[in-house]
């Protein structure tokens, strides 16, 4: 199995829209379904799962059977923080599907995810046991552990952009989070499921990706997504794509 992990959990609050980020509406659509839509249109994606505010389990249920995301199985109750929320996602895939399923593991408001990058995913899994996908640099990277003073300047040619989907062997990841919830409960520190498994001497293997995949924070980021959705839709009309 390819199972799509996608974690719904935020509060928004960078967002100051009164409500999750992921169910404010951009052409008559909810973010979180846009994102869904690319997993449930995918031929490589077999079966969906989902971490979500308990406050709104039953509107996102409601969403899926309205848009017709039919590839969802479960809808699980969000934890304590980020990496809790997809825990508790992996250990409901894990109840159903084999331990060597690949999952890719994803963000509900990251939903300009391509084909090509869901398909590499897996691909990268199957040959390496991981993938995270990643953007290059195009600024100037600085390092300031302060903020104030200029530390260092890596090359930008050496430096990426962590996104998503990051995906692995589901038994691996779920006994990856097994460990570090012995030693590290609260995920201190733990951004990502990369950062995790580095964080536990895994190796991690790069898969490009799409651009245009960005995760929506900030009230900036929902006006250039819906820019974005435009441009596609106009694509569509115009049979451009």
């Amino acid at each position: 199995m390819n199972i799509a992990i996608i974690f719904a959990g935020g509060s928004g609050v960078r967002m100051g829209a009164g409500m999750p980020k992921q169910f404010l509406e951009i052409n008559g659509k909810p973010i979180i379904i846009h994102t869904l839509d690319n997993f449930q249109r995918s031929p490589n994606i077999d079966k969906i799962y989902i971490s979500c505010k308990k406050d709104y389990m039953d509107t996102l249920k409601d969403l899926t059977v309205r848009f017709a995301i039919s590839k969802v199985c479960r809808i699980v109750e969000g934890g304590a923080n980020g990496q809790d929320s997809i825990y508790r996602a992996l250990c409901a895939a894990y109840e159903d599907n084999g331990e060597d399923s690949v999952v890719l593991i994803h963000d509900g408001v990251r939903p300009f995810v391509s084909e090509e990058v869901i398909r590499k995913n897996i691909e990268c899994v199957k040959k390496h046991g991981s993938a995270v996908t990643c953007t290059s640099f195009i600024e100037t990277p600085i390092l300031s552990k302060g903020g104030k003073l200029v530390e260092d300047m890596p090359l930008k040619k050496e430096m990426f952009t962590a996104q998503a989907p990051q995906s692995f062997y589901l038994g691996e990841i779920v006994k990856a989070h097994k460990e570090m919830r012995e030693i590290n409960p609260e995920y201190t520190d733990i951004a990502d499921s990369c950062n995790l498994l580095r964080n536990l001497g895994h190796d991690i293997y790069i898969v490009e990706g799409n651009r245009g995949n960005i995760k929506v924070t900030t009230p900036e980021d929902f006006y250039i997504l819906r820019a974005l959705l435009q441009y596609r839709e106009n694509e569509q009309i115009l049979g451009l794509k």
